[in-house]
C-alpha cells in the first residue's frame, strides 16, 4: 500500500464547495484530492476538503487528502497513485496546481491515474482525462460589467460579488482509451466538448 492510502484517514473541516456529479463507477475504491494547503482556498487548503469528505463517503471511497507543495511533491503523489489500481484524483483549482497542470496531465498518462481538472483547456490541450469546472470564458466577459462600473466611479467594495454561473465538462475520449476506460454514454452526452 502506497503511503497515500496508509494516510488516507486525514479529516479537517472546510466550508462547502462545488464538487457535484460523483458518480460510483463499478470496482472503484479510492479517490484523491490533490492540493497546496499554502495556496489552495480555506486555510491550509481545506476550502474543498469537506464536501470531498462527504461525496467519498456517500460512495464508500476511501479519501486521500494528498499535499504537495512543489514539484517534487507532485510526482511523488501522482507516481504513488499509479501504483494503487481503482482509484482517480481529483485536482483542486488554485493557482499552484494551475501552474502545473502539464506535469500533472504527464505524469497521471505515464502513470496510469484517471484524473478530473477543474479547466477545460487540460483536457483539451494537455491529453487530461476529464474537466468540470466554471466557463473561465463566461467569468472574463462578465467581468467585463464590473470594470464599467469601477470606472464609473463606483466602489468596489460596495460592489455584489459575483460567482460562476456557467461551468462546463470536457472529456478526452484518446486519453481515456489509453488509460483502459470506456467514457459512458450519458458523460459524452453532457460533455460540452469532446476530444475524440
Amino acid at each position: 500500500m502506497s503511503p497515500l492510502l496508509a494516510q488516507s484517514g486525514h479529516r479537517n473541516r472546510a466550508e462547502p464547495c462545488p464538487l457535484s456529479g460523483v458518480k460510483q463507477t463499478s470496482g472503484l475504491e479510492w479517490v484523491a484530492m490533490i492540493f497546496n494547503p499554502n495556496t489552495a482556498p480555506g486555510r491550509g487548503g481545506t476550502y474543498y476538503l469537506r464536501d470531498f469528505e462527504a461525496a467519498a463517503r456517500s460512495f464508500n471511497f476511501k479519501l486521500i487528502a494528498a499535499e504537495a507543495r512543489s514539484d517534487a511533491d507532485v510526482e511523488t503523489v501522482v507516481t504513488s497513485l499509479g501504483g494503487e489500481p481503482l482509484g482517480g484524483l481529483v485536482v483542486t483549482p488554485d493557482y499552484f496546481m494551475f501552474n502545473r497542470t502539464e506535469q500533472i496531465a504527464s505524469l497521471a498518462a505515464r502513470n496510469n491515474v484517471p484524473t478530473i481538472y477543474p479547466w477545460k483547456p487540460v483536457v483539451v490541450k494537455q491529453g487530461g482525462l476529464l474537466s468540470y469546472g466554471p466557463d473561465l470564458v463566461d467569468i472574463h466577459r462578465r467581468s467585463a460589467s464590473y470594470i464599467d462600473k469601477i470606472l464609473q466611479g463606483a466602489k468596489p467594495a460596495e460592489l455584489p460579488v459575483q460567482v460562476p454561473v456557467k461551468f462546463e465538462m470536457a472529456v478526452n475520449v484518446r486519453t481515456a482509451k489509453v488509460l483502459g476506460l470506456t467514457v459512458p454514454p450519458s458523460i459524452l452526452l453532457s460533455a460540452d466538448e469532446v476530444v475524440e
